[in-house]
């Protein structure tokens, strides 16, 4: 028999970054500029969508995420995992295969939606 998460961990839950190239010029990391659960994350993926951000789904990374303040640039610890969800985004946007090279394993995409915004 499987037993079902908890309540908290089945909330939609979605953290939205902002990371443009002022701040990669000048040596920053990407901040978290929106986060929430349930109603919040859902108005996060729409407005997300309606801008056309491509959203990325790691419920990993999004729980990470959703420790930090807004306005808080991501910590060392997590620039791997965000250089590629924004590496993913980049070939997205520019028309490539969102895998990435061939050889590569392809990025797991289960669980709470993240929106990772680019743009100034």
């Amino acid at each position: 028999m499987t037993q079902k998460p908890p309540a908290a961990d089945r909330l939609l839950r979605a953290v939205a970054l902002s990371y443009d190239e002022g701040d990669a010029a000048s040596g920053l990391a990407p901040k978290v500029v929106a986060a929430g659960q349930a109603a919040i994350a859902e108005a996060i993926i729409a407005r997300a969508r309606e801008s056309g951000v491509p959203i990325h789904e790691s419920r990993e990374l999004v729980a990470a995420l959703m420790h930090f303040d807004l306005d808080q640039r991501i910590p060392p610890a997590l620039y791997v995992a965000v250089a590629e969800v924004l590496a993913w985004a980049y070939r997205l946007e520019h028309g490539q295969d969102p895998a990435g090279p061939p050889g590569k394993e392809r990025m797991q995409h289960a669980g709470a939606p993240a929106a990772f915004d680019r743009r100034p």
